[in-house]
C-alpha cells in the first residue's frame, strides 16, 4: 500500500507538475498591466490561455500564430475600427469564444473578415457576437473546424457591397451549427467544401442567398431555418448532398426561390417544409435527386423543374394550396412523380384504399400561358382559366402527357 501512494505520488510530479508550468494563463484588461490583445498573444506560449476581461479593445489584424484559447469574459469588444481585418488565424487547434468583434474593413479587392482562418485545423469558434462587418468568419483551406452558436450581422442591403456572414473556400469536413446569420450577402457560403456538416443555423434577411453551395460534395444540411433571405438556399454542382428537416420561409420576390438546384445529382430532399416562396424548389440540370416527405405550402410556384433535369424522384410529398403544384418547360416529362398528396386533386377513391383512382397531372394550361404571357396573371383563379384547366386535365394537348402522379393520396402525408 505505502507502495502504491509512492508511486501515484511520483507520477503527480512527473506527469501534472510540467502541465501546469506549461500551459499559463494570460489576463488581459483595460485596468491591468497588460491592455492590448496583440500584445498578449505575443507573449503567450503554445497553449496557453488568454482570458480577456470586459472592455472596448480598438485593434486589427491580432495575428495568432500558435495554438492559444481566447476566452471573453463579460463580453469583451474588439472593435476594428474599419481597418482590415479584426482576427487572424494561422495555427491549428485555436479556440476564441465569448466576444463581440465589430467594424472590420471594408474593399472591393479583399475580403476582410472579424475572423479569418487559413490553412488551419481543429479551429473552435464559439459564442461570439460578430456585428457590422463585412465577412464574418472565414475559413480557407482548413481541416475541421467547429463554428456554433455565433451570431453574425450586418446592415448593408445591396449585395455587391456586402460579405458572407461565415464563408468557406477549401475546407474538408468542418460543422457550422447553432449560428444566427442576419443581413450578410450569403448567410453561409461554401466553395469547393467537402463533407460539412451544417445544422441548427438560421440564416435570415441576407441579400442574395440564406445557404449557397458551390461545387461542394458529400456535404449535409439539416433542421435550418432560411427565412426572408434573397433567396432561401442555392446548391450548385455538388454531388451528394443531402437536405432535411430544413424551413424554406418567406423567401419571396420576383426571382426568389426556396431551394434553387443547378447541376446537382445522387442528393436527396426530405422532411423539409417549403412555406409563402416564389419558387419553393427550382431545378435546372439535376440528375438522380430523391425528393420525399417534403411539406410544400401556399407557394406561388412548388416544383418548377427544366427539361434538362432528369430521373429525380418527387415521392410522398404533401402539395397543399400552390397557385401552381408544377411547371415545366418541356412537353416531355424525364422524371417521376408517385404517391405524393395534392390538394387540387378532384379525383375520387372508390375502393377506399387511400390512393385516388384517376392519375393527378400537376402541369395546368394556365402556368403555361402565364409563362408565355405574363400579364394573363390577372385572370388567376377565375372561371375561365378554371374551365380551361378541366379541360386540358381531361384531353391534354399543351401540357407534358406523361408527366402525372399515378397514385395521388387522398390525405396528407404524415
Amino acid at each position: 500500500m505505502r507502495n502504491l501512494i509512492i508511486h501515484t505520488v511520483l507520477l503527480a510530479i512527473i506527469f501534472l507538475v510540467p502541465l501546469s508550468v506549461m500551459y499559463a494563463q494570460v489576463v488581459v484588461s483595460p485596468e491591468g498591466p497588460l491592455t492590448s490583445i496583440s500584445e498578449a498573444v505575443k507573449i503567450a506560449e503554445p497553449g496557453d490561455t488568454i482570458e480577456v476581461h470586459s472592455g472596448i479593445y480598438l485593434e486589427s489584424d491580432i495575428l495568432i500564430d500558435k495554438k492559444l484559447t481566447l476566452t471573453g469574459i463579460d463580453n469583451p469588444v474588439i472593435d476594428g475600427n474599419g481597418e482590415g481585418f479584426i482576427l487572424i488565424i494561422r495555427a491549428d487547434s485555436v479556440t476564441v469564444s465569448g466576444f463581440r468583434l465589430q467594424k472590420t474593413g471594408r474593399s472591393y479587392i479583399r475580403d476582410y473578415a472579424a475572423i479569418l482562418i487559413e490553412r488551419s485545423a481543429g479551429v473552435v469558434i464559439e459564442d461570439n457576437l460578430i456585428d457590422d462587418v463585412f465577412f464574418g468568419i472565414y475559413l480557407a483551406e482548413t481541416e475541421g473546424g467547429l463554428i456554433r452558436n455565433n451570431t453574425v450581422r450586418s446592415y448593408d442591403r445591396r449585395e455587391a457591397s456586402s460579405g458572407n456572414g461565415i464563408h468557406l473556400w477549401n475546407v474538408k469536413n468542418p460543422i457550422i451549427t447553432a449560428n444566427t446569420v442576419s443581413g450578410m450577402r450569403d448567410g453561409i457560403y461554401l466553395e469547393f467544401v467537402e463533407n460539412a456538416r451544417i445544422s441548427n443555423n438560421i440564416s435570415s434577411e441576407n441579400n442574395r442567398y440564406g445557404l449557397h453551395y458551390m461545387f461542394s460534395d458529400g456535404g449535409r444540411y439539416d433542421n435550418n431555418t432560411f427565412r426572408k433571405n434573397g433567396a432561401g438556399v442555392a446548391v450548385m454542382y455538388s454531388d451528394n448532398v443531402d437536405m432535411t428537416n430544413n424551413l424554406f420561409e418567406n423567401n419571396w420576390g420576383g426571382s426568389a426561390y426556396g431551394l434553387l438546384l443547378k447541376d446537382i445529382r445522387n442528393s436527396r430532399i426530405e422532411y423539409n417544409r417549403f412555406y409563402r416562396n416564389t419558387v419553393a424548389i427550382y431545378s435546372e440540370g439535376t440528375t438522380n435527386v430523391e425528393i420525399w416527405r417534403n411539406h410544400i405550402e401556399l407557394n406561388g410556384w412548388a416544383v418548377n423543374i427544366k427539361s434538362n433535369s432528369s430521373r429525380n424522384r418527387f415521392t410522398e410529398n404533401n402539395f397543399i394550396e400552390n397557385s401552381f403544384d408544377v411547371r415545366t418547360d418541356s412537353p416531355r416529362n424525364n422524371n417521376f412523380f408517385d404517391g405524393n398528396y395534392w390538394s387540387a386533386y378532384e379525383g375520387y377513391d372508390l375502393n377506399r384504399d387511400g390512393t385516388g383512382d384517376v392519375p393527378y397531372r400537376p402541369v395546368s394550361l394556365f402556368s403555361i400561358i402565364i409563362e408565355r404571357q405574363p400579364e394573363s396573371i390577372i385572370l388567376m383563379r377565375s372561371m375561365f382559366i378554371r374551365l380551361l384547366d378541366q379541360a386540358e386535365r381531361i384531353l391534354p394537348v399543351l401540357t407534358p402527357k406523361t408527366l402525372f402522379d399515378e397514385n395521388p393520396k387522398m390525405q396528407r402525408i404524415q
